[in-house]
């Protein structure tokens, strides 16, 4: 116990990133036309991918990748400034998201080197988008039981099996998929492994899921009897457990685990302010105000043991479970708040942004790993099971 809360004391920036920050906000004052918050709320749902060039023509793309493969070398702390103030902006992230957070760090780290050089240049370039290859239809929050398989063959593997709630698979290039390489389910954490697929590849069927907002993020994705080359192996057979969850440790530890909401929020404060009763919500303000410095303290502690090279995976559980709720109380209280009122004049975008966020909140706490997964995983690391 005593470990995990030294792990939070204050945090705070170094003080090398406000000009930095600065830099990021004079970008998107000038390089981007904000439109009206309902659609800045999807931020790191929009798929924009000549934002993402813009963005990578800066070398605000994969910025924390070495420059030798194309990357900025910049460490954790400017990736968390400049994360911070694209959601805050709500601008649209999704193209790149998952290849500068997760996919291009984990190729960066376990990847063999071919595999970097060919990589990891198109990820900073934005030229090549990667979704996540880990959920499945019957393993549930159960990540350990995944069911799809590759087998070895002559000259690489084949791949059989389905992935589903996969996020802009249809828009992407790329995959990284956890799968089992030997074993059976039963069989846990042995035998699982990671490849790159190229979702070009005959064999692989995506299909879109569209959801209560009538957005097509999801996709359920399909593999049937697909070759994949034997360089398609991430680091060393049997070994995509260890890799998942230092995968994961980057997923659930960023700032986007605290911003979804952010654009309601705001835009309801601009509202407060041209209203002539805006202190009747002191309070809640207050209450907003003062679990958003929390909880953005407790992302930079997580930030700062990246940047010494930890993984920490409990603490950006923690993180990631008081996060999402936090993402999940303030359209939920905004709800409340305009319902309270029901013959009052509300915003028009105010209200089409708290039915926008009622409507997928609920995801929230799902996406990154479910609450219940994730307090078992901070129970194992406080010893309590």
């Amino acid at each position: 116990m005593s470990q995990l809360l030294s792990a939070f004391r204050y945090a705070a920036l170094p003080e090398a990133t406000h000009a930095f920050r600065a830099e990021v906000r004079e970008f998107l004052r000038t390089a981007w036309t904000p439109p009206a918050p309902q659609v800045r709320a999807r931020s790191w749902m929009g798929f924009d991918a000549a934002f993402s060039r813009k963005l990578a023509e800066r070398g605000w793309v994969g910025v924390t990748l070495p420059k030798e493969y194309g990357g900025a070398s910049l460490d954790a702390f400017s990736r968390f400034v400049l994360v911070e103030e694209l959601l805050a902006a709500g601008a649209p992230v999704s193209a790149h998201w998952i290849a500068d957070r997760q996919s291009g760090p984990l190729i960066n780290k376990f990847g063999s080197e071919a595999q970097r050089r060919f990589y990891l240049s198109r990820i900073a370039r934005a030229e090549a988008f990667f979704c996540i290859g880990m959920s499945e239809p019957n393993a549930g929050s159960d990540l350990a039981s995944v069911g799809t398989r590759a087998t070895r063959v002559e000259g690489g593997w084949r791949l059989n099996g389905r992935k589903i709630w996969t996020t802009n698979a249809h828009h992407c290039h790329y995959m990284i998929a956890l799968v089992r390489s030997s074993g059976e389910p039963a069989d846990r954490h042995k035998g699982l492994s990671q490849f790159i697929v190229d979702l070009s590849l005959p064999g692989v069927t995506v299909r879109p899921i569209r959801d209560l907002a009538g957005d097509a993020h999801f996709n359920e994705v399909f593999f049937d009897n697909v070759l994949l080359a034997e360089d398609a192996l991430i680091g060393n057979e049997g070994s995509g457990w260890e890799q998942v969850n230092a995968e994961l440790a980057f997923e659930r530890s960023g700032p986007e685990r605290i911003y979804s909401s952010i654009v309601l929020l705001e835009h309801w404060l601009a509202c407060l302010r041209a209203s002539p009763d805006a202190a009747r919500h002191a309070a809640t303000l207050g209450r907003f105000a003062t679990h958003l410095a929390t909880l953005r303290n407790l992302s930079i502690a997580v930030t700062t043991k990246l940047v010494r090279g930890e993984s920490p995976i409990v603490e950006a559980a923690l993180v990631k479970d008081i996060g999402t709720t936090f993402e999940q109380e303030i359209p939920s209280v905004l709800e409340a708040v305009l319902g309270a009122e029901p013959s009052a004049e509300v915003d028009a975008d105010l209200l089409a942004t708290v039915a926008y966020l009622v409507q997928v909140a609920p995801t929230f706490s799902l996406r990154g790993g479910t609450r219940e997964i994730l307090r078992g995983m901070i129970a194992r690391g406080l010893g309590l099971r």
